[in-house]
């Protein structure tokens, strides 16, 4: 592990309570949010605090100094599955990872939300 992957670690302990506060989802103008999603090797759960920009039903992500990071990995290929938290609430969606020379994007997809049944 780098001393960026280390230091990046404690980073996102601390920022992940912040960017799930609605205050402070007011203060950057929706423009942070956490993406969960599933370890392709670990099988484990992991949630990042992310920089976005969304229209409509679409999410855009872009990974910073992506060659020091391996989350976006995970969505090569074939993508997979992913939840991005839209206005307090984790949204399912399907990422892809794109890399363009040294640039590296990860587009979502957000799946419709789940239907409320009537008794709701």
């Amino acid at each position: 592990m780098t001393l960026l992957q280390k230091a990046a670690r404690v980073i996102n302990r601390i920022a992940l309570p912040l960017v799930s506060s609605p205050a402070f989802t007011r203060l950057t103008g929706n423009r942070m949010t956490v993406v969960t999603y599933t370890g392709r090797r670990s099988g484990r759960s992991f949630s990042i605090p992310v920089a976005y920009r969304r229209a409509g039903d679409r999410v855009s992500i872009d990974v910073m100094l992506p060659d020091q990071k391996s989350w976006w990995r995970n969505f090569t290929k074939d993508g997979g599955p992913i939840a991005v938290r839209i206005d307090g609430i984790d949204r399912a969606g399907h990422a892809v990872a794109l890399r363009q020379g040294e640039r590296v994007r990860v587009e979502v997809e957000l799946l419709p939300p789940p239907q409320r049944s009537p008794s709701e």
